[in-house]
C-alpha cells in the first residue's frame, strides 16, 4: 500500500511512502488480537483486592445461642459467613493477573491491528516534526488541520520528542508513543493513527 505524506498543517506533499504488505497488509488474526489485548489489560490490574474471611473479622467467639431446642440451625460464631458482618466465603485475594504470550504471537497481533487500520484508511503519514518548546496550542493546531479534534488519536514517533509529548499531555483522547513500544491495544483504541515518516521504517524493521 502506498500513502501520501502530509505536512503538519494538513497539506499534501509530493512525497509518498510504501507500507510493507507483510506488516500493513496481512490477513488479520482476530484471536491473536484478542489474546494480546487481554494481556495488556490484565497487566494494568493492580490485583490488590482483598476481603476478610471469618478468621480475620473482628467479633466475639462466644456461642451465640444454645445448640439444641431453638428450632433453627445451630450457630457457633457471630463471624460466620451466614450472618451480616461475618466473613466472606471465597472472597477475592491479592493476585497477579499477568500472563505470558509468545513474542511471535504479539507481533502477529500488532500486524493484524495495523492491517485493519490500513484497510479502513485510518492511517495518516506526516512529516517528522518537533517543537521548540512544549505548547499545547501547537498540538491542537495539528489536530484541527486534520479535523480530528475530539477523536481518539495516536501519534507514533520514531524517537523521543519531549516537547511533543508534553504538548499533547493535556489533550484528552490523544496519545503519543514510540514506534518501538507500540502495542495492539493503543492501535485499536485510536480512531486515527498518525505515523511520522521515520517511524514507518522503524516498524518495518521490527515487524517485517
Amino acid at each position: 500500500m502506498e500513502l501520501v505524506v502530509h505536512k503538519i498543517n494538513g497539506e499534501v506533499t509530493d512525497k509518498k511512502i510504501q507500507l510493507d504488505d507483510t506488516v500493513f497488509g496481512i490477513e488479520p488474526n482476530d484471536h491473536a488480537i484478542y489474546l494480546d489485548v487481554k494481556q495488556f489489560l490484565a497487566n494494568q490490574r493492580q490485583g490488590t483486592h482483598k476481603s476478610k474471611e471469618r478468621n480475620e473479622v473482628a467479633g466475639s467467639t462466644r456461642k451465640i445461642k444454645k445448640q439444641k431446642g431453638t428450632g433453627t440451625a445451630r450457630a457457633g460464631s457471630i463471624k460466620s459467613p451466614l450472618f451480616v458482618g461475618g466473613g466472606r466465603i471465597f472472597g477475592p485475594k491479592p493476585r497477579d493477573y499477568s500472563f505470558k504470550l509468545n513474542k511471535k504471537l504479539k507481533q502477529l497481533a500488532r500486524k493484524s491491528a495495523l492491517s485493519y487500520k490500513a484497510k479502513d484508511l485510518e492511517i495518516v503519514i506526516i512529516e517528522d516534526f518537533s517543537f521548540d518548546a512544549p505548547r499545547t496550542k501547537n498540538f491542537i493546531e495539528i489536530l484541527n488541520k486534520f479535523n480530528v479534534e475530539g477523536q481518539k488519536n495516536l501519534f507514533v514517533m520514531s524517537g523521543v520528542e519531549h516537547n511533543v509529548v508534553l504538548s499533547s499531555r493535556n489533550i484528552q483522547r490523544t496519545k503519543v508513543v514510540l514506534a518501538a513500544s507500540l502495542n495492539t491495544y493503543d492501535i485499536l483504541n485510536a480512531k486515527k493513527v498518525f505515523f511520522v515518516e521515520s517511524s514507518v521504517n522503524t516498524l518495518h524493521e521490527l515487524l517485517a
